[in-house]
């Protein structure tokens, strides 16, 4: 919403929330001090803040005054139910579709831009044309508009994407949106569909996404065995126009809000429509992303002569990704899970991760020293080196920039030997690391 009133000053873009205190911090006068870090939202929000794009509580009246309302509120994965584990949870979608119906005035565009299962527009579509049906002069059409963003870089995304997804049954709906990107995207990147094929492209294209990482994770794995380096292979194989280079890199596995949830719903719609092989196929892929976390626990552990009780372990990065402060389904999370159940003290640094988010990730607030007791837990630390100072071990878990240019001998200095790097994301100096003194593992290298 912020690129749209930034490229767009002739429509007025208002964003609303329950949240009282999430939106007083989108209004916050310090840019700094947003709720969501993304490189460069903070300077696009300040250009239009106040201008055309609006923070508000105000939902109804909101909803009231607007042509078109954008549907994005979040669909997790349900967690007890019909579908526990796998299918969408789509309370948030019916509660704004039941608001929507409610508050509305003349004729509404409602467009679902969250990640929704195949059909679901058929679910908003009855309850507006319940509303519509009561009379008042209320009417409503329903498009589905995908995000095919990525965090780090939504930015960029946004401004110059790939393609813009609108799927719809109503023709002027559809070219009402696709003139809103029109004012920045080139005609030939906005696809046209009907909405099932919009709805299910989102699901796919993250699927597609994840398989990509799952399969190079299971190459590394291979290559360690063999002695084979995954980066010549995944260099190889990128070279090849047919498969390209991006996503092939080896890594300890997807994260983020999106690839496990959305390729668990297609898992559970494959099988809610008696496709048993896909279903499987898709679910693979996830299993072999939390085998990939557990293995680089495993490891850290059998090279630090098979325990880390009472051991200090310096975790580098929590965040997903790089470049955001989003720990939903981090590998990290997993990672650190495991090796605090093995009794493994953990000193965690993330350059934009608060300690209250890693605690409530692990499930546990952060004290204690390291002892052979047998309990693990873990601490925050300012930097690398505080992290490090008395580890055993470091474990690099998230490609920050930062990690690329460490003091190898600096930290190797503060360290208890023999000690190790585990760079799970290879973009440490590993030869600076071995000149320090420090074993090294990198992913995908035998």
């Amino acid at each position: 919403m912020a690129v749209i009133a930034d490229r767009c000053p002739g429509i007025q873009v208002t964003v609303v929330d329950l949240n009282e205190q999430r939106i007083a911090a989108w209004n916050d006068a310090d840019l700094s001090r947003l709720p969501v870090y993304e490189p460069g939202l903070d300077a696009v929000v300040g250009r239009s803040r106040g201008r055309n794009l609006h923070f508000s509580t105000e939902v109804d009246a909101a909803i009231a005054a607007a042509d078109m309302v954008f549907l994005a509120v979040n669909t997790p994965t349900k967690t007890r139910g019909l579908g526990a584990g796998q299918a969408s949870d789509l309370r948030w979608i019916e509660a704004s579709a039941r608001q929507v119906a409610t508050a509305a005035r003349g004729h509404t565009i409602v467009v679902e831009k969250s990640t929704l299962p195949v059909r679901t527009a058929e679910t908003v579509t009855a309850i507006l044309g319940a509303a519509q049906a009561d009379g008042g002069g209320k009417t409503f059409s329903v498009l589905s508009n995908p995000e095919f963003l990525a965090e780090g870089t939504a930015i960029t995304d946004l401004e110059n994407p790939d393609r813009v997804l609108i799927g719809g049954e109503d023709a002027g709906a559809i070219e009402a949106l696709a003139g809103v990107y029109g004012q920045w995207v080139p005609q030939e990147r906005i696809l046209r569909t009907n909405v099932w094929s919009s709805e299910l492209s989102k699901l796919t294209a993250n699927a597609f996404l994840a398989q990509r990482i799952s399969s190079i994770n299971a190459i590394a794995a291979l290559c360690e065995a063999t002695g084979a380096n995954v980066r010549e292979v995944a260099r190889a194989i990128g070279t090849d126009s047919r498969i390209g280079p991006k996503f092939l890199q080896a890594s300890p596995g997807f994260g983020g809000s999106c690839f496990q949830k959305d390729i668990l719903n297609l898992v559970y719609l494959c099988r809610h429509y008696g496709l048993e092989e896909p279903a499987a196929y898709w679910e693979q892929v996830v299993k072999l992303n939390s085998w990939q976390q557990h293995r680089i626990a495993r490891l850290a552990v059998r090279n630090l002569f098979g325990t880390v009780t009472g051991k200090r372990l310096a975790v580098l990065g929590f965040a997903f990704k790089a470049d955001t402060n989003d720990t939903r389904e981090a590998p990290a999370i997993r990672i650190c899970r495991d090796l605090i159940e093995e009794g493994a003290t953990l000193a965690i640094v993330d350059p934009k991760v608060e300690p209250e988010q890693i605690a409530r990730d692990l499930g546990c607030s952060p004290g204690g020293a390291a002892s052979l007791s047998g309990e693990g837990g873990w601490v925050p630390a300012a930097s690398p080196e505080e992290a490090a100072r008395g580890a055993d071990a470091v474990l690099i878990l998230t490609e920050w920039g930062v990690y690329r240019q460490l003091d190898w001998a600096a930290i190797a200095a503060v360290m208890r030997h023999p000690a190790w790097l585990f760079d799970a994301r290879a973009v440490a100096d590993a030869e600076a690391a071995r000149a320090a003194g420090l074993n090294v593992w990198r992913v995908g290298e035998g």
